[in-house]
């Protein structure tokens, strides 16, 4: 540790993909919360970065970059800790010169345009030609930015507007000009991509671009007109939650937000829209309630008071818009609203101040959406990605409008005497603002033809229109071309229900035949897999019968143990949750692609039990073949120990690496939608001349090596950090990592043997009444119960 606890040393590998845009290294300058968390989302691909911030004093010049780098790591900016260590710290009077060696360089300093238009000439001095130059306004208008700039440096600059946290979303809005160097935009967007894992929506140069300038109108109407048609806080988010909208709503995303943002964010987007915008209909900074709000401190959730707050007793109370003061909250769940929060045409059709007030802020948005759709962007997909991605809409407002019916929209708004937007009256004539195929009307009106050949960027889209090569009601097995399957589970959180064995069976002993490689992956947007089915297997504790529980894990056991020792490769692109079964079916799989954002682990003793489909063999064997002395058995079964009754997943890929639940040649990718890509053409690279290997081995150390795994144990057991019920439970996994009860040190075992210690093991805890208690506080509450 140096530099104030920066981590230091080790660097952050490099994300697969990342050498090929071109991207060795580069600069943000602003080390704020947002530029801050761009440059740490560099680090986290593997990518060296300088941030650069105002000097200090003599004695501490780089402090403001150190400080937005402490800030990252305490903010959980960084997927890593020693990611932390690719982050070079300086300042803009002493470091400049750094910049030239810099492939992207991000300016993320104050809303300023003097400021921004000041900084670019002196990087214009430092940098070279060539050079990704960007900026992360949110309010500016490109044009504006590039005042008295070279046509050189006008070729090299675009806007890259991200959103904060950089590390979690998704979006980045590209805003470019005619002279921008096609060879700076193509590489600008690979990096963006493959290095920063987002997903690139193109915008034109007008206020707002995309996401804010619907937005921002969308939350001003729905704040403005819940108020004025006599509605709760409450209410209004109960509706927009029905609209698909995250469960904050409206007046919890502006608390999310900040109230005191209002003046700047809504203020700005008013100063610079034509006096005809509607957003001047709503204006939201000089609204009385906010107003009064900004003038009492009422900031929203960081001020700990906004429309809601928790109160001295830790409940929320809520803002009332009569007497200004907080009421306990009055909580509506949408499931009470017409149509049980389900169906949106019978919410805006229902005659009720919910009907009309769902109809109020759907229609505002879509006629606005659809009015300025041309200004803002070339096509209507790219205003519902916008939403979806920087709002976390589940659909864009021109899909709510097609779930709708946009002919009913357009009828209801001119029997109200409001004239149907042009784009609007467009998607009546032709059906829809998509059609059947998922083609989005350009917003001039027209229908593109659909565009073919777009890369592999999910299940979905490699099996539209066809049918799986076998399946049922809980996993598929699918064709993706180029001789890859992919075997697909689809049971609540992938979990291994017994018929998901049904489709891998046959999986297994189609391979070789219906395919040459085998891909293991699903577009769950949680999670790779939860593991088995805690249900299923409470069920047979109740029902007190071992044999069928004991079957259920040899099932799963011989599986992986095919899937392991199968004659064609398998690669799983991993993602999100990987836990228990789910992890244990990654490591027995040849090769991993992983999402930076994968969360692995073994947390069975959570649920009173230890791994049983080969995660304590596969621990132990990839322990055992570290090349320095930490390989050395007792080691290794210490280290599976200590992460096993840990039982916390991976806080990202580099995490689950460092656990040893990836191999320091598995890869990682930073953007998901390229990693069922990526799974394939490693298939395809493998299989070629593919041979499966040997059977594992390992070295057990037999009594002695217990006794050491369980001081310690015992000790946390005395020191009040593990109850009873855990040191039961660490005994026996510490007599399955040490090679079971009979024997003692220097046998070695085969990857089967450990697995039936395992079974065994996992059997006899299920007889407990504490593992019941566990199970069954897990599976009512989500929560793992300490008993």
């Amino acid at each position: 540790m140096s530099r104030q606890g920066i981590p230091t040393g080790n660097v952050q590998p490099q994300a697969a993909g990342v050498a090929a845009t071109g991207i060795r290294r580069a600069a943000v300058i602003g080390a704020g919360s947002m530029g801050g968390g761009i440059a740490a989302q560099f680090a986290n691909a593997g990518v060296p970065v300088d941030l650069l911030d105002i000097a200090g004093p003599e004695g501490a010049r780089d402090q403001a970059a150190l400080a937005g780098i402490d800030r990252q790591l305490k903010a959980g900016g960084f997927m890593h800790p020693q990611a932390a260590g690719l982050v070079r710290p300086g300042n803009v009077e002493d470091h400049m010169d750094r910049l030239a060696e810099a492939d992207w360089i991000v300016e993320a300093v104050i809303e300023n345009l003097d400021a921004k238009r000041s900084l670019y000439a002196r990087i214009d001095a430092v940098r070279r030609p060539g050079t990704i130059v960007s900026s992360n306004t949110s309010t500016i208008p490109r044009a504006d930015l590039l005042g008295g700039r070279t046509s050189q440096f006008a070729s090299d600059f675009l806007i890259t507007h991200f959103f904060n946290p950089p590390r979690h979303m998704r979006l980045v809005e590209f805003v470019i000009g005619a002279e921008t160097d096609p060879a700076v935009l193509q590489r600008a967007r690979d990096a963006a991509e493959i290095i920063l894992g987002k997903t690139v929506v193109d915008c034109r140069d007008t206020p707002g671009f995309i996401a804010n300038r619907i937005g921002c109108h969308w939350l001003a109407v729905a704040l403005i007109e819940a108020k004025a048609m006599g509605l709760t806080p409450e209410e209004a988010d109960a509706v927009m939650q029905a609209f698909g909208i995250p469960r904050t709503g409206a007046f919890g995303l502006m608390d999310l937000i900040g109230i005191d943002l209002v003046p700047h964010i809504w203020g700005s987007l008013l100063q610079t829209l034509p006096a005809s915008d509607d957003l001047h209909n709503y204006d939201l900074s000089g609204d009385a309630t906010i107003t009064d709000m900004l003038a009492r401190g009422r900031f929203g959730r960081k001020a700990r008071a906004g429309f809601y707050r928790l109160g001295a007793d830790k409940s929320r109370e809520t803002l009332d818009f009569a007497t200004g003061e907080y009421r306990p909250e009055q909580p509506v769940s949408p499931k009470a609203l017409p149509g049980g929060g389900r169906d949106m045409l019978a919410l805006v059709e229902a005659d009720d101040r919910l009907g009309a007030y769902a109809w109020r802020v759907l229609s505002r948005v879509v006629d606005y959406t659809a009015g300025n759709g041309a200004e803002i962007a070339g096509d209507v997909g790219a205003i519902d990605l916008a939403m979806t991605l920087g709002y976390a809409w589940k659909d864009g407002p021109f899909q709510l409008a097609d779930r709708i019916g946009v002919g009913r929209i357009a009828a209801r708004l001119e029997a109200e005497g409001r004239t149907a937007p042009s784009l609007l009256a467009a998607a009546v004539a032709a059906g829809g603002f998509y059609d059947a195929a998922g083609t989005a009307l350009d917003t001039d009106g027209s229908r593109p033809a659909r565009r073919a050949g777009a890369p592999l960027s999910s299940l979905a889209s490699a099996r539209r229109g066809r049918a799986p090569i076998i399946g049922n009601d809980a996993a598929s097995l699918w064709d993706i071309g180029d001789g890859i399957a992919v075997f697909e589970m689809h049971t609540k959180l992938n979990n291994f229900a017994p018929a998901v064995f049904d489709v891998l069976e046959e999986t297994l002993a189609r391979g070789g035949k219906d395919f040459v490689g085998l891909v293991l992956g699903n577009d769950d947007p949680r999670a790779f897999s939860a593991g088995a089915d805690l249900g299923f297997i409470l069920g047979l504790i109740k029902d007190g019968d071992m044999p069928a529980l004991s079957g259920y894990i040899a099932r799963g056991q011989a599986a992986f143990l095919a899937l392991r020792q199968a004659p064609f490769p398998v690669v799983a692109a991993a993602h999100g949750l990987a836990l228990g079964g789910g992890c244990e079916f990654t490591l027995h799989a040849d090769a991993v692609v992983a999402h930076a954002e994968y969360q692995a682990g073994l947390p069975e003793t959570k649920v009173g039990l230890v791994p049983g489909w080969g995660g304590c063999a596969q621990l132990l064997w990839r322990g055992q073949q570290a090349s320095d002395a930490s390989g050395e058995p007792l080691a290794a079964a210490t280290r599976a120990f200590a992460m096993i009754m840990e039982g916390a997943p991976s806080g990202s890929a580099w995490e689950a690496r460092s656990k040893g639940l990836l191999r320091p040649d598995d890869k990682v990718v930073m953007n998901r939608g390229h990693l069922l890509r990526t799974a394939r053409d490693w298939a395809i690279e493998l299989a070629p001349g593919y041979a499966p290997p040997p059977e594992a081995t390992v070295a057990v150390t037999g009594a002695s090596g217990k006794s050491s795994l369980m001081h310690e144990a015992r000790g946390e057991h005395a020191a009040g950090r593990l109850t009873d019920a855990d040191l039961v439970i660490a005994e026996t996994l510490a007599t399955v990592l040490t090679g079971g009860s009979e024997g003692g040190a220097g046998r070695t075992l085969s990857e089967t043997e450990v697995m039936r210690l395992e079974r065994e093991a996992l059997v006899e805890l299920s007889k407990t009444a504490a593992t019941r208690a566990r199970i069954e506080h897990m599976l009512a509450t989500g929560k793992p119960l300490r008993n």
